[in-house]
């Protein structure tokens, strides 16, 4: 497939990166420095503007899908309302480009963990959470709940689990849906390069379209 990667060189964006070079997959990785970016196979690093939605629409036309992987960065001023336009830019974007898939990772926050209650708001995200992140966990929700209504793009929101770390790839993980995945009486977590083979995989054989998944090691 002809791939879309924005947010190519953050955490998440480069172990997708990885995996969608190492699957065949020829990727046009999208980022504020593409200069980050080894020179490899099937890779055409390209400089973007992610608050410029006429940007992402020259960007990302022509290709089979689009993965969003975007993130101001936790330590971005006003990373509310960057995170809000950025994201609301990339969907318009996507829209007016003709591409119709669009995979966007958000966070946990928005997974429930009650009736009615997301994690984001609970206290005890608040005590375990840096308080600079908290803005950016509020926003990847609200932008799950902005993208629940459009009816134009065949769109997907992954979110991790609680836990995201560094780690080994063993090709394995399990599914949720809307609930957070738990391991015992403990959130759950995985290896950002097991959460690659989950983005992956949705890209090439979709699953949950427009809907929300997560995703938890097995």
């Amino acid at each position: 497939m002809k791939i879309a990667l924005i947010g190519a060189t953050g955490f998440v964006g480069s172990a997708v990166l990885a995996e969608l070079l190492q699957r065949g997959h020829a990727v046009t990785a999208l980022a504020r420095n593409p200069g980050k970016l080894a020179s490899q196979a099937n890779l055409t690093p390209r400089a973007l503007d992610v608050d410029d939605a006429d940007a992402v629409a020259a960007a990302v036309t022509g290709h089979d899908a689009v993965i969003s992987a975007f993130n101001p960065g936790w330590d971005a001023p006003e990373l509310y309302a960057q995170f809000m336009r950025g994201n609301a830019a990339i969907v318009a974007g996507v829209e007016q480009s003709g591409v119709e898939r669009l995979l966007v990772v958000g966070g946990a926050g928005s997974l429930f963990v009650a009736p009615g209650v997301q994690l984001v708001d609970t206290p005890e995200f608040a005590s375990h959470v840096p308080a600079n992140v908290v803005p950016g966990a509020q926003a990847a929700r609200d932008a799950l709940t902005a993208l629940r209504s459009n009816t134009k793009l065949a769109w997907t929101f992954l979110s991790p689990p609680a836990l995201l770390a560094p780690g080994e790839r063993s090709g394995r993980y399990r599914v949720g849906g809307e609930q957070l995945l738990m391991a015992g009486e403990a959130p759950a977590g995985i290896s950002v390069a097991d959460l690659a083979v989950a983005i992956a995989d949705e890209i090439e054989t979709p699953r949950h379209v427009r809907a929300r998944f997560t995703v938890a090691s097995a």
